[in-house]
């Protein structure tokens, strides 16, 4: 973990972006996020690999809360 990164922590997103037309892959992300209509909020464990799945679909989600 990283030193800004303490244990419990945790990164609110919601879906600002339709994955009509996207790449399966990113259809598939969505759902690994817990996100498949818009503005859904989901808040989730704050994590390298949530922090990746999210750089993949940046222009479809906006991280509203990074606590």
């Amino acid at each position: 973990m990283s030193k800004t990164q303490t244990q419990g922590s945790t990164i609110t997103v919601e879906q600002i972006g339709s994955p009509i037309r996207r790449p399966s892959e990113q259809r598939a992300t969505l759902i690994g996020l817990g996100l498949n209509k818009l503005h859904r909020v989901r808040t989730l464990e704050d994590t390298p690999s949530v922090r990746g799945m999210i750089a993949k679909v940046s222009h479809l989600v906006r991280v509203v809360d990074g606590q």
